[in-house]
């Protein structure tokens, strides 16, 4: 099967992925369908503020998850088997670390007690600009690993250690007052000290005053810039090419909203999450820095990946039924 969207190949084809170059058109028709699908769910679906039931938070995952899984196929159709697992290794590496994220959203909006109406609006443009900062960091990372071989190193130990920090890391510290973003944001804007409806920012006698709306979407940008630092090298350990990172990327972020309200209510069921993510991130920080000397296969990768998660979950719910504490780590 030929690739009808390979533009061009590398000389560098031992890396995975670097030997795809995808033409412009590709590219022009998967951001518009980004766009597309975006800009529907704010201005047809949700139209009108409301809060999100379960019921609508489970239907929306549930076809954001099959759209990204359906996309594999295109990229199989198009690129060929190697870069779909590429791909479907990517969006379930990108999928389990968002978990993370939208712990961290739950406790902002929780702290500034933001009305479930409202929710869904301020996460929208959080993912928005998400989407925006993880392309400018895939582009800034492949061009480094490009550029100066020994970044892999770089990136590969950067993970070992974030492996092992995202392992012992406890929810419970984290603490919105102590962002460094939001203490400068309230000494030069002024914020209203109540919400006024979806708006991010009002005028008052003439003057424009920022909602706490405003500081939630300012506090949800600033920590995925956190997340993506994470996560960014984990997907480059998966594949060298911008297309793949970024749409695999752009499926595991676009899913994340409905996943928010989906599992708000299982953090205390998840316990071993973090160990699982940990170890998720340890094995790619292994991988990349072995893979001068040793190769280690897409699938299997996905693999490893695939039975760390579920054994994970299993153990977190078995742990709950049996009505064991949370283990200290």
């Amino acid at each position: 099967m030929t690739p009808v969207l390979l533009l061009a190949s590398s000389s560098n084809a031992g890396v995975p992925g670097a030997d795809i170059e995808v033409a412009p058109w590709a590219w022009a028709t998967f951001i518009a369908l980004i766009v597309a699908l975006l800009f529907a769910d704010l201005f047809l679906f949700h139209r009108n503020a409301h809060e999100i039931s379960i019921r609508e938070a489970a239907i929306t995952s549930a076809f954001w998850i099959a759209f990204g899984l359906l996309f594999s196929l295109v990229i199989l159709w198009t690129l060929g088997g190697a870069a779909a697992g590429q791909y479907l290794t990517g969006y379930v590496i990108e999928k389990s670390l968002s978990i993370d994220n939208v712990f961290l959203w739950a406790v902002i909006l929780s702290y500034f007690a933001v009305p479930k109406t409202y929710q869904h609006r301020v996460l929208f443009w959080g993912v928005f600009g998400a989407l925006v900062l993880r392309a400018i960091f895939i582009f800034a990372g492949i061009a480094l690993l490009d550029a100066f071989d020994w970044m892999l190193y770089v990136f590969g130990a950067f993970l070992v250690i974030t492996a092992w920090r995202v392992a012992h890391h406890d929810e419970q510290d984290i603490e919105p007052e102590h962002n460094p973003v939001l203490k400068v944001m309230r000494r030069f804007v002024p914020v209203t000290n109540e919400y006024h409806g979806q708006k991010f920012w009002t005028k008052i006698d003439a003057k424009w005053f920022a909602t706490p709306l405003m500081v939630v979407l300012v506090l949800v940008e600033t920590t995925d810039v956190v997340f993506a630092v994470d996560s960014i090298p984990a997907i480059l350990a998966i594949t060298r090419s911008e297309f793949i990172a970024f749409t695999s990327n752009a499926f595991a972020i676009l899913g994340l909203r409905a996943l928010y309200f989906l599992v708000i209510g299982a953090t205390g069921e998840l316990r071993y999450l973090n160990v699982g993510l940990g170890i998720i991130l340890g094995f790619v920080g292994v991988k990349m820095l072995l893979a001068e000397v040793f190769h280690i296969p897409t699938l299997a990768s996905l693999a490893v990946i695939t039975v760390v998660l579920t054994a994970t979950v299993a153990l977190s719910l078995r742990a709950e039924e049996q009505g064991h504490p949370k283990a200290p780590i």
